[in-house]
């Protein structure tokens, strides 16, 4: 069973759970595990790691169209080295900062790798949290920031050079989306992240809203450092829609209010593409550039 498979065998006995984050009484609670074997390549800083792994959990309050109030994270490791754990700690206050956030503690503990496990709680706003399930046809299907600097990260990483190295760390820093989450938040009809990746996140999207998506491929706006890694538009579609952890915002908007929540994006807000009706065939329930696009991205447990 993957991680998908998972969630969805638990959501019916957690009446709050089965979306980016859950509600309770107007707070956005949502935690997260990262591992080094599996999120974090050889090079990546521990200052690095706190950002990326704190604001893993940030950008799920993001999706939830909700502000940011504080963060905590579980460090673990074989050792704790005083100045990795120094700059795990300065990371992790960093990424809180540059979304109005507070970093506020944690726990520290042994394991076998290093191993960080992150809880970050916001607010609802007066507008209300979005969750994946309202998307309706017509909508115009619309994306923030740009796509594929996780992978091109990757990319940099295994080249293993100094300047390399470092560019890589810079790009695994992301901007956790929150105040566009809260632009979004009075207009979106549906929204979430894109840790699994742009093609997996549309698949889940349009399952949960019980709809269907036309992608355009051309659309997608690439980072500028896909286009250095990529060969070819094919690679560069391949980067920015299926390799997943770029942590931005994929929502669903009524076409008339579009240009006015892009406005207020502070990241962009991009139209990819349109929500439809849901198709008879689930292969074709989301389509790029007419062909189905097959539901391939980052997820936990998959062989």
């Amino acid at each position: 069973m993957n991680e998908r498979d998972a969630l969805r065998a638990i959501a019916a006995d957690l009446p709050h759970a089965g979306d980016d984050a859950a509600v309770v009484d107007g707070t956005v609670i949502t935690t997260d595990m990262l591992h080094e074997r599996t999120d974090f390549p050889p090079g990546t800083t521990r200052y690095t790691a706190g950002w990326r792994a704190v604001g893993a959990s940030l950008s799920d309050v993001a999706a939830m169209g909700a502000t940011a109030r504080a963060a905590v994270a579980v460090y673990a490791d074989d050792a704790f080295d005083p100045d990795e754990l120094d700059a795990f700690v300065a990371g992790a206050v960093d990424v809180c900062e540059a979304v109005g956030a507070e970093y506020v503690g944690g726990d520290l503990d042994e394991h076998v790798e290093f191993t960080t496990a992150t809880t970050a709680v916001g607010d609802v706003t007066e507008a209300g949290s979005v969750t994946r399930d309202g998307a309706r046809p017509g909508d115009a299907l619309c994306v923030t920031g740009e796509w594929g600097r996780s992978a091109a990260a990757l990319r940099f990483f295994e080249e293993e050079t100094e300047e390399s190295v470092e560019r890589a760390n810079d790009l695994f820093r992301f901007t956790p989306r929150v105040a566009d989450g809260v632009a979004l938040a009075p207009s979106a009809t549906a929204m979430m992240d894109s840790s699994d990746g742009l093609a997996r996140s549309c698949h889940q999207l349009a399952e949960a809203s019980a709809v269907g998506i036309e992608l355009e491929r051309d659309a997608v706006p690439a980072h500028p450092a896909v286009e250095e890694v990529a060969e070819g538009s094919a690679e560069r579609f391949e980067l920015a829609a299926h390799f997943g952890e770029d942590f931005e915002l994929l929502c669903a908007v009524p076409e008339d209010d579009v240009e006015a929540v892009a406005e207020a994006c502070p990241a962009g807000l991009t139209r990819i593409g349109t929500v439809t009706e849901a198709p008879e065939e689930e292969s074709s329930r989301v389509v790029a550039d007419g062909d189905p696009l097959p539901d391939r991205g980052f997820t936990h447990g998959d062989e």
